[in-house]
């Protein structure tokens, strides 16, 4: 809300009253959710480590911006499509789908599956790239373990930062 309001430089009383009452509801209804359904996520992040994390992912999505816009505007698309599983080092559910958005989020790959099914097997997600290269697989090794870094292990599996 206070981003909004920076941002967005309306400081009505109405629109800011109507804001304020907005948060209170979101809270109080997600908090009766919490309650009736019991299914509370339990996952601690690292700040620091997520803040690295998202200044890095930043840079990822533009370089892949400019690779993708480089092979669109080729006048010739020589392009190599792949579908490729990698594996998953993130533990709770909340630093999979981190992963797997990110993957998703960078320009030219995608994640297709992130449960075990017919196409892959536990701890790994199908991707697809439009341009494959052998090192989108580093490059998506090097994403999974900066994700990994950002969640604290469970106790005796890892330091805390």
């Amino acid at each position: 809300m206070i981003l909004w309001l920076l941002m967005s430089g309306i400081y009505d009383p109405m629109l800011v009253g109507y804001g304020v009452a907005s948060v209170f509801l979101v809270v109080w209804v997600m908090a009766r959710m919490d309650r009736v359904d019991g299914d509370v996520l339990h996952w601690q992040i690292k700040p620091l480590a997520f803040m690295k994390y998202q200044y890095w992912l930043l840079g990822e999505i533009a370089k892949a911006n400019w690779v993708v816009t480089r092979n669109i505007l080729s006048p010739h698309l020589h392009l190599r499509q792949h579908m490729f599983a990698v594996p998953v080092d993130a533990e709770s559910d909340i630093a999979q789908v981190m992963f797997a958005n990110s993957i998703t989020l960078t320009p030219g790959t995608i994640t297709i599956e992130t449960e075990p099914g017919r196409f892959t097997e536990p701890g790994r997600f199908l991707v697809h790239a439009l341009d494959y290269s052998e090192a989108d697989q580093a490059s998506i090794a090097e994403m999974d373990r900066r994700v990994a870094a950002c969640e604290t292990r469970s106790a005796g599996e890892g330091a805390e930062e």
